[in-house]
């Protein structure tokens, strides 16, 4: 029987590493020295509640797998059968075509034609880039159709230190809005808020231990590189998950199960939040023809 996830490319610089999966180009493995950073799947598994994947042409859900372009309403598959609509975009389920494998790099891309739901052709590439202590991942997305649209993306990596607990890990967020999740609701984020005052305030790091999260942050503070950090850490052990200023939003996501090892945390960068399609909200905006470039990575310490 076939991997899930296809073919599996491994790079490699010092003592760090990584796997790419050929199906939805997914971060599978990141470690150092043998140390897992991202929790990782086998070979033979699907990726659990979407570890690793890219999300594109939008993250997180499209509500009621709707949305209308130039007065005319494009309807999806519905993906999220509870809800009644479509998740994390068109691509996480794709064969992405391998351009170029390097010792220490990869380069995929995939193609997005016009079917039901999306108009407008896409070209997208991603590149892993590894180093000692870090990985880097650009993404391009090109508009190769004749007319303009507003496009979106997410990444879905679950992070880890080693064998520490979820539970005793700190995160940091650079947060000063957030959507809070809303279990009943079809889109589950209520109205957009300030944090200050509110549980939802990790500007100076909380302990995950008892805290829940499928919640979307907002109004990022960038650092004087230009790009928004989200950390965890625990004791003298740092996770550093950056993202370029383009992505304007953070999703966290704590299951309470995963992979088997207990909890575990999701720190999504996206350049969108939740429907994005319908609102508007911070969609990257493509004319004919025209190229977005977009950066994130990983630095431990």
């Amino acid at each position: 029987m076939a991997n899930p996830t296809g073919a599996q490319f491994e790079i490699t610089r010092g003592g760090a590493r990584a796997v790419v999966t050929e199906i939805g180009a997914g971060l599978r493995a990141f470690e150092i020295g043998g140390v897992p950073f991202v929790e990782t799947f086998g070979e033979d598994e699907k990726p659990p509640k979407g570890a690793g994947q890219v999300l594109l042409p939008w993250p997180n859900r499209t509500k009621a797998a709707q949305w209308v372009y130039q007065g005319e309403k494009q309807e999806f598959e519905v993906t999220e059968d509870k809800r009644g609509n479509a998740i994390h975009g068109l691509t996480r389920r794709e064969e992405w075509e391998l351009l170029e494998h390097a010792e220490s790099s990869i380069t995929m891309a995939v193609d997005v034609p016009v079917q039901p739901g999306w108009p407008v052709p896409l070209r997208a590439t991603i590149t892993y880039e590894i180093a000692p202590r870090e990985l880097t991942v650009t993404h391009e997305i090109r508009n190769e159709g004749e007319s303009a649209i507003g496009v979106g993306l997410g990444t879905h990596p679950y992070f880890r230190i080693g064998d520490t607990p979820t539970d005793d890990l700190t995160l940091t967020l650079p947060a000063t809005r957030v959507r809070p999740y809303d279990a009943d609701a079809q889109m589950p984020y209520k109205e957009e808020q300030d944090v200050e005052g509110t549980e939802y305030d990790f500007r100076e790091g909380v302990i995950l231990g008892g805290v829940d999260l499928d919640t979307a942050f907002g109004g990022l503070t960038a650092e004087d590189d230009g790009n928004h950090h989200f950390r965890l850490s625990h004791e003298d052990k740092l996770v550093d998950v950056w993202a370029g200023p383009d992505f304007k939003w953070v999703q966290v996501f704590t299951p309470a199960e995963l992979v088997g090892r207990g909890r575990g945390v999701a720190i999504e960068p996206m350049t969108c939040p939740a429907d994005a399609l319908n609102t508007g909200t911070d969609l990257i905006e493509l004319a004919e023809g025209e190229s977005w470039t977009g950066s994130w990575g990983i630095r431990v310490s």
